[in-house]
């Protein structure tokens, strides 16, 4: 294992890079360091050797042959969202310097940077009346979203955001910035749609636009009782593709911050999003009014600018923890899911109607599985000043509850903590992982780049880089 850097050299390793990097080099203890190892995600902090401040696809070249001639793994972060793992060794690269956006409106297509946020390529297409395949967060970043495959908006009527994924530019272990197509490497270009950043760091890439300027969305927000939620069960098996739709189950605290109707209740909010006009979309929401009492009522016609205000995620950086399964089928199971909000802990439970363009197998074939699932459950926890162990094991007693519906399949896109090694093949497709792992011998056989929820060294069969000790006790 290569010695981390030390005092007496860190002057001559700064040096080293910050003549060759035009964006900034930041060593622990270094002013300005903390804020850039800084994300979305506060459970944990991520405290590398370095951390390069990347701001071209060169900057990226010399972060990663710097950290390969030493042995260090490397880490990537845009903007801190998913994370699972809090990095404690190497070298990361922050690419949130590299946010340009270059919308063809006459290809419907956009090019994306490395650190891009969805919002920022959703108001560069509006002008054109087009919109990306963005989530339900805008703020999240559009190239590690889409790399884990990225179920939004609109994702019953056009697929995963992975299948609008036309072209990526990508650094790989021998520090070659690659241009990756279908017909240029076609198995790399397979593998990073859906196989996350397990192969080099994405500087870039272009993805197809749809022509979608507004939506009729929202949400209607009931108690949380299980009737409502099989009432929102038996409405998904007959409406259109262009209605995507999700259920969370959230146990509100009675605090000034939240709504009153809302405040110290457990509560089913149905998050609506329709891609076609208002009153169509109205004609199809309408059954959802019928279910019970509705507290709040969010949905109106909106401009896709606003699509934040469907699902009305905290935008403010916090400390979760959370995991997922994919189900096969949920006809039956809300009593179950239901009764998931009597834990003592705060579990936030979800449900994604999937289905529709998901379903279908994209003109190129990518790394995105368990296209058959109908439903994805996801458990999420506020986690600031909670044992994580704790989380854990209580999340783990969702997916158990729900295992007579599961598929044995899981979203990486919703992992928000460790998957461990065993778990993470089940992100694919039978068949799909062994492909992906041989792929990664020929690409990364020293498994450099060690992201959340990557492929491990095990798999691999060769020792590890500099490792945390989380990782060692995996």
């Amino acid at each position: 294992m290569t010695d981390r850097v030390t005092t007496e050299g860190q002057a001559a390793a700064m040096a080293q890079l910050a003549e060759r990097v035009r964006g900034q080099v930041f060593f622990s203890g270094d002013p300005g360091y903390d804020g850039e190892r800084a994300g979305f995600q506060l459970s944990g902090a991520h405290r590398p050797e370095v951390v390069v401040g990347a701001a071209s696809a060169a900057d990226v070249q010399v972060a990663v042959e710097f950290a390969a001639g030493r042995g260090w793994p490397v880490s990537v972060q845009a903007t801190g969202h998913g994370f699972a793992r809090p990095v404690t060794a190497g070298v990361l690269i922050s690419t949130r310097r590299m946010s340009d956006v270059r919308v063809d409106p006459g290809a419907r297509t956009a090019w994306v940077g490395a650190g891009v946020r969805w919002q920022q390529v959703i108001d560069a297409a509006a002008v054109h009346g087009l919109a990306p395949l963005s989530g339900s967060l805008p703020e999240v970043g559009a190239v590690s979203y889409s790399l884990g495959g990225g179920i939004g908006l609109l994702a019953r009527r056009y697929g995963y955001a992975a299948d609008q994924v036309r072209r990526l530019e990508l650094v790989t272990a021998d520090g070659r910035l690659r241009t990756v197509t279908p017909e240029s490497e076609p198995d790399l270009f397979w593998a990073l749609r859906g196989g996350g950043g397990n192969f080099g760091v994405v500087t870039g890439m272009e993805v197809g636009l749809v022509p979608v300027a507004r939506l009729y969305g929202g949400g209607l927000y009931f108690d949380a009782d299980p009737a409502i939620l099989d009432g929102w069960l038996r409405w998904t098996t007959s409406v259109p593709e262009e209605m995507t739709s999700a259920v969370l189950l959230i146990p509100f605290p009675d605090v000034p911050e939240v709504p009153d109707p809302l405040r110290g209740r457990r509560i089913a909010h149905v998050q609506l999003a329709y891609a076609g006009d208002a009153d169509a979309g109205e004609e199809v929401i309408a059954p959802l009014r019928d279910l019970g009492v509705c507290l709040m009522d969010t949905v109106r016609d909106m401009a896709y600018a606003e699509s934040a205000a469907v699902f009305d995620d905290p935008s403010d950086p916090h400390s979760y923890q959370g995991t997922n399964a994919f189900l096969r089928e949920a006809a039956g199971a809300a009593e179950t899911i239901v009764a998931q909000l009597r834990s003592e802990l705060p579990l936030i439970v979800g449900l994604r109607h999937l289905g529709g363009a998901l379903s279908r197998p994209p003109q190129v074939p990518s790394a995105v599985g368990h296209r058959d699932a109908r439903y994805l459950l996801s458990v999420l926890s506020p986690a600031d000043g909670l044992d994580p162990d704790l989380l854990r094991t209580a999340h783990d007693g969702v997916l158990d509850a729900m295992r007579a519906w599961a598929t044995g399949g899981m979203s990486l896109n919703f992992q928000f903590g460790p998957a461990g090694p065993a778990r993470i093949p089940s992100g694919y497709a039978p068949g799909d992982y062994e492909r992906l792992v041989e792929l990664k011998k020929q690409v990364d056989p020293a498994c450099l780049f060690r992201g959340s929820n990557t492929i491990p060294d095990t798999a691999l069969g060769t020792a590890p880089a500099l490792v945390s000790a989380a990782e060692e006790q995996e």
